[in-house]
Parts: C-alpha cells; sequence; structure tokens
C-alpha cells in the first residue's frame, strides 16, 4: 500500500523558513513527485514538481526564487524549502507521487497524481 507522509509545517512569521518533507513508502520507484498547496476558500494549486533521473525542476511563478525542491530517490523522501516566507503561502502543502514520468506540460495537473498525502498547514502570520 502506497502512503505518502508529509511533515515539517507549522506557524513561521512573514520572511521566515520553513522546509517540508515528504516521505513516500509502498513502492521502490515514483518518477514524478511534487507539491501543491490549497489556500482556505480556494482551489488547489501547483507549487513545484519534478521527475526522477534529470530534467528541470518547475515551480509555480509566485514561490520560484523562495522555495527549492528536492529529492532523496534513495529513500523516496522528498523536501520542499520555503524561505522568505508570505502570508499569501500559508495553506496545506500536499505532496504528490506518481509511477508516470510526466513531461512539463503535464506534470503540473494535479490529476496525473495517483498518490497523496494528507497536507500539512502552513502558516504564515505575524
Amino acid at each position: 500500500q502506497v502512503q505518502l507522509e508529509e511533515s515539517g509545517g507549522g506557524l513561521v512569521q512573514p520572511g521566515g523558513s520553513l522546509r517540508l518533507s515528504c516521505v513516500a513508502s509502498g513502492r521502490s520507484l515514483f518518477n514524478s513527485m511534487g507539491w501543491f498547496r490549497q489556500a482556505p476558500g480556494k482551489e488547489r494549486e501547483f507549487v513545484s514538481a519534478n521527475r526522477r533521473g534529470g530534467g528541470t525542476t518547475l515551480y509555480a511563478t509566485s514561490v520560484k526564487g523562495r522555495f527549492t525542491m528536492s529529492r532523496d530517490n534513495a529513500k523516496n523522501i522528498m523536501y520542499l524549502q520555503m524561505n522568505s516566507l508570505k502570508t499569501e503561502d500559508t495553506g496545506v502543502y500536499y505532496c504528490a507521487a506518481d509511477e508516470g514520468s510526466f513531461i512539463a506540460s503535464t506534470i503540473r495537473d494535479e490529476r496525473r497524481y495517483s498518490y497523496w498525502g494528507q497536507g500539512a498547514q502552513v502558516t504564515v502570520s505575524s
């Protein structure tokens, strides 16, 4: 059974940093992994994603230059380092994974992902 488990959320002041982790289990290979988030009263949106083994990590315009996604493929762990946090970054952050290797035009589409974590709350507030 595939499970994704996020950790590292919390409350932080504007300008602060947090690092989210996502541990994936139940499969030895997830080609595509990504982060999505859902702000209060809004639909879930793409944050970052990449394919195992190469290619560019893609970021939403709103987080580019502030967030960094990384993966430890040997351990099936994914990270999201979030710096210079803003109040508009507040929301529930979800990690997602799939065995498929998605191209750039589809890796942002949440409907492509088969597996999801339960979400981690990130609150940016003074």
